[in-house]
């Protein structure tokens, strides 16, 4: 089945969703609507919404087809007349299945009325055919739990990486790509996340240049990339996405994620590094992507280049209600190596502004920071190598932005990146001893030139 183009919107007491299947028969389109549940199907065409209040289908409701445009429009009434319905332009959260009930409720009416076969044959029924028919009563999804905290026995060497620890495998072959952003070396499908860390900073500390970063910080023509400001700080426009960012939305995964809060915790904490990458790409190259721009962003996000993954703090008790100074600083400490280390230009006044951008985006809310996430994933998805990091890391994170994160998250986030203070010392390579070294020979510089002055005055007045 194809999954159609779709919007939706709605009114005072409708909504209207609009589904685009051209060269269809009318007659044939089958429309059921549960609750919160929408369904419509057209042969090849098949759309399941989970909206977040009920609607039904009444007097009121209608569906019409046109053939001209190819557009199906079905309007459907609200069940509470005025209730706003939010979050419809986040189709891959319409898409997202319904949540899983997790202690569904069953009632006996009369024990007389059963008969006493069927009672022996449920009876005898396996352990696994007893939940499928429970899971067929509850709308035919079978119950999930959370793993327990403890790590499950592994028979192979392969470890898991990427969004939730959900993959493995991607890296097999990896010697034999040009995967210049790869830390791990072919290796990488059996490295554990403590060494994957350290083989990482390792990595940093060899490719930290303190030349490079003295050059970087006496030049003046960083300084257009450090003030220039980004379009979606700027905007204040009402907001709206594009055709082409609906048509990715549809491509995304359908997932639900049964997530720890402490593994949510952690993902807010991966969300800002990526963030931060992708201002540094956007800022070197004035919002125009180029070719170095995947290697960009995948060598400054340490969960891609060594598939490690947030937190980075070095505090044996969390309080996830809560995200303090010290657990953001330990965040960013690890971006900002990275843009110290890696890419043409080495500047920290420039990872301070590619912060400023990150707090601008999360102040905004998801769409602005789901909007960042597509740009991230069209470029990704258009080079030959890094593809991969799209498919273990930002396509997951675009589904849980619309459907899991917290505006409310975002914004407490944003606020806190906004005034944090990040000291150039917890960077590890004395930046601020280089950067007084500089002004003293800056110093001594302004005196020669002072002497030098001086002495050619005094050669004048005595001719």
């Amino acid at each position: 089945m194809i999954t159609p183009r779709f919007s939706c919107s709605q009114t005072e007491g409708e909504i209207i969703v609009s589904i685009y299947c051209p060269s269809i028969r009318a007659s044939e389109v089958e429309i059921h609507v549960d609750e919160t549940v929408f369904i419509a199907h057209v042969n090849p065409y098949f759309l399941r919404l989970n909206f977040s209040h009920p609607v039904v289908e009444d007097d009121e409701s209608a569906a019409k087809y046109d053939p001209s445009s190819g557009y199906l429009t079905v309007t459907l009434t609200k069940a509470v007349k005025g209730q706003e319905f939010r979050d419809l332009d986040l189709l891959a959260k319409l898409l997202a299945p319904r949540p899983t009930k997790q202690t569904p409720q069953i009632e006996v009416i009369s024990s007389d009325t059963v008969d006493d076969d069927l009672a022996e044959k449920a009876e005898s029924l396996s352990l696994e055919d007893q939940e499928i028919l429970k899971a067929a009563e509850n709308d035919w999804q079978l119950p999930q739990n959370v793993p327990d905290s403890d790590p499950p026995l592994k028979l192979g060497l392969d470890v898991q990486y990427g969004f939730l620890d959900m993959y493995t495998g991607y890296f097999r072959n990896v010697g034999h790509t040009e995967n210049e952003v790869n830390e791990l070396g072919g290796d990488a499908e059996g490295i554990f996340p403590a060494q994957r860390r350290i083989l990482r900073r390792e990595h940093e500390n060899k490719k930290w240049n303190e030349e490079h970063y003295m050059a970087d910080f006496v030049d003046d023509y960083l300084q257009d990339l450090i003030t220039w400001r980004h379009p979606y700080a700027e905007d204040t426009k009402p907001f709206e996405f594009t055709e082409d960012e609906n048509a990715t939305m549809l491509r995304l995964p359908r997932k639900e994620y049964l997530s720890t809060p402490v593994q949510n915790h952690n993902l807010y904490l991966t969300l800002i590094s990526i963030l931060f990458s992708y201002a540094y790409e956007t800022r070197t190259t004035q919002g125009d992507p180029g070719p170095e721009s995947a290697w960009t962003v995948c060598n400054l996000t340490p969960a891609f280049s060594a598939l490690d993954s947030a937190p980075y703090h070095d505090e044996e008790s969390l309080d996830i209600s809560r995200y303090s100074d010290s657990v953001l600083q330990a965040t960013f400490r690890e971006s900002y190596r990275r843009s110290l280390a890696f890419p043409l230009f080495r500047s920290f006044a420039l990872a301070e502004a590619c912060r400023r951008d990150v707090s601008d985006w999360l102040i905004k809310g998801k769409r602005v920071v789901f909007r960042c996430l597509l740009n991230i994933k069209r470029i990704l998805d258009l080079h030959e190598v890094y593809y991969v990091y799209s498919k273990v890391w930002v396509d997951d994170f675009c589904v849980w932005v619309q459907s899991s994160a917290s505006e409310d998250i975002l914004l407490q986030l944003g606020k806190q990146v906004k005034e944090l203070t990040v000291p150039k010392s917890i960077i590890g390579w004395d930046l601020e001893e280089l950067e007084k070294a500089i002004y003293a020979a800056q110093e001594r510089e302004a005196d020669s030139d002072d002497e030098s002055s001086d002495g050619e005055s005094s050669d004048n007045e005595s001719d």
